[in-house]
This record gives structure tokens, sequence and C-alpha cells, in this order.
């Protein structure tokens, strides 16, 4: 039968709901710690598509940059180059909220874990006296650390997009 808790409920049927209805904090710190690593690898994996894309894009760019013909090379330097240019924003600014979903959830399950091993001291001291996890690994601080790289290439991406596409434009009217 289901029941609702109210602040007269006593603490021991609270305890005792809430171990039916999440496990023990082990359990939970093992789904939080999952969560992360599978949000972890998505956000691994948008990166590297992103890269992947992004390198081909620079690879072309710089083809269609050294391109010396003589009869339609001017031409083809001023429209291809910058439309690479283009092509290189909109991908960038298409990657980006990906890229930043995947980190806001990671931070959301990083915090969970983070208020999980807070609440129950006991967890890190599984073998000895000193704690499973310190502080500097579970810190809000250290896990965005790891994560700029992903959170920054877009942005550099797109500001390097946006200096070339000028570049291409700027040489061939000058």
């Amino acid at each position: 039968m289901p029941r609702i808790i109210t602040p007269a409920t006593p603490e021991h049927e609270i305890q005792e709901h809430n171990a039916r209805m999440f496990g023990s904090p082990k359990e939970r710190l093992d789904f939080y710690r999952q969560e992360i690593q599978y949000e972890t690898s998505i956000l691994a994996n948008r990166t590297d598509a992103y890269l992947a894309a992004q390198s081909f894009l620079v690879i072309a760019y710089a083809s269609a940059m050294g391109n010396t013909n003589q009869s339609w090379g001017e031409m083809f330097t001023l429209v291809v180059p910058p439309f690479l240019a283009l092509l290189g924003v909109l991908s960038s600014l298409n990657a980006w909220p990906g890229i930043h979903a995947a980190y806001k959830i990671i931070e959301h399950w990083q915090l969970k874990q983070s208020h999980l091993l807070r609440s129950e001291p006991m967890m890190g001291l599984a073998y000895d006296e000193s704690p499973l996890f310190s502080e500097t690994e579970t810190s809000q601080a250290g896990h965005r650390k790891s994560l700029l790289f992903s959170l920054r290439t877009p942005w550099i991406f797109l500001v390097c997009w946006v200096l070339l596409g000028s570049y291409a434009i700027f040489i061939q009217l000058a």
C-alpha cells in the first residue's frame, strides 16, 4: 500500500521507504557512476565526430586555397574557401548544443554522486582509513576541468573558421 510521508512520519519508516525505493547507498553510487560513464562516452563520441568533420573541412579548405589554376582558380578560391568556412561555422554551432547537453547531464550526476558521498561518509572507508574518493576526485572543479576540451573545441573552431573565411575573402579582394 503506498504511503504518504509527512513530517510526523517516524525516521525509521522514512529510511525503510528510501531503502526500498533507492536501494543501498552502494547501489546508488554504482548507478551514478554508470550514468557518468555513459554520458562521458556520449560526450567523447560527439567530440570525436565533430573533430573528424572539422579535420576534413580543414583539409578541403587548405586544398581549395592552394588552387593555382590560371583560368578559374581565382574565382574558385573566392567562392569555395569562404563556403567551407561557413560550413565550419554552421557545424560548430550545431555541435555545441549536443556537447553542452552531455556536459550538463554529467554535471548533474557528478553533483548527485558528490552529495551521496558527503551524506554517507562511511562509503569511502571501505578497506582502510583513507577515503575511497578524495575531495579532489569528486569536486565540481575537478570534473569540469576534465571536460573543458570538449566544451571549448566548438568555440575555438568557430573563431578559427570566422578568421579563415575572412582571410580567404580578404586576400582575393585585396
